[in-house]
């Protein structure tokens, strides 16, 4: 494999440890009615992506690398839910609510559930995360360090809050971490481009990022 075309300069990809993570696919973010039209928000932004984001994922698939995904969601009895979290955004529905497709963010619910054209195929990992970060109160961490796994791709949603938090907390456990930019999105653009640009600040403080063509071109399946 092939140093993958990158920012703020090539990326080091190491196919043995090399992994795709997905962030939060679901319809609750993306399709109307859910938890992210409840607020106000565009979901056009986020439906947008979905091809890129599936084209990824089967360059993953294809080229035998482990594809991750994860969905944010509590427990039917909130009790992984603090108030600081469910208080946001009142007084339109908030996490544990009634919606249009279930309960919004819990576990088991149709709205919580990844969209179907990026669903998960078997043997692929789904780590359930009750926080923004991937990495808190799940077994992600664990799961890395048994198979090696070093150096993550990162797609999904939203740009700046979960997908943002996740590679933050990466960087933090000494991974490598590279954004794939027109698989991630945000309801506010200029959010997407202010973290991108903090990503890649400073020589990549946080890490790199990277266009869809050039990582499946890496990889070897363009």
């Amino acid at each position: 494999m092939a140093d993958i075309k990158a920012q703020p300069f090539a990326f080091p990809a190491r196919p043995d440890q090399l992994a795709l993570i997905v962030i939060d696919m679901q319809r609750d973010f993306a399709e109307p009615g859910g938890f992210g039209a409840s607020l106000g928000n565009d979901v056009s932004r986020i439906t947008r992506i979905i091809p890129d984001v599936k084209r990824l994922i089967e360059g993953f698939r294809e080229a035998g690398l482990p594809v991750i995904h994860t969905m944010e969601c509590h427990k039917p009895d909130l009790s992984d839910l603090p108030p600081a979290k469910r208080n946001r955004g009142a007084p339109t529905l908030r996490i544990g609510d009634d919606g249009p497709m279930g309960r919004i963010l819990i576990a088991g619910e149709a709205g919580t559930a990844i969209l179907a054209e990026l669903a998960p195929v078997e043997g692929e990992i789904v780590i359930e995360k009750p926080g923004k970060g991937a990495f808190y109160a799940t077994e992600l961490g664990d799961i890395l360090k048994a198979r090696g796994i070093s150096q993550l791709v990162f797609a999904g949603v939203t740009t700046e809050v979960c997908v943002q938090t996740t590679m933050r907390e990466a960087n933090d456990r000494g991974y490598e971490c590279l954004l794939a930019e027109e698989a991630t999105e945000s309801y506010f653009p200029e959010f997407k481009d202010a973290a991108i640009a903090m990503i890649r600040a400073q020589g990549g403080i946080v890490g790199w990022t990277s266009h869809v063509d050039d990582i499946l071109e890496a990889i070897g399946h363009a």
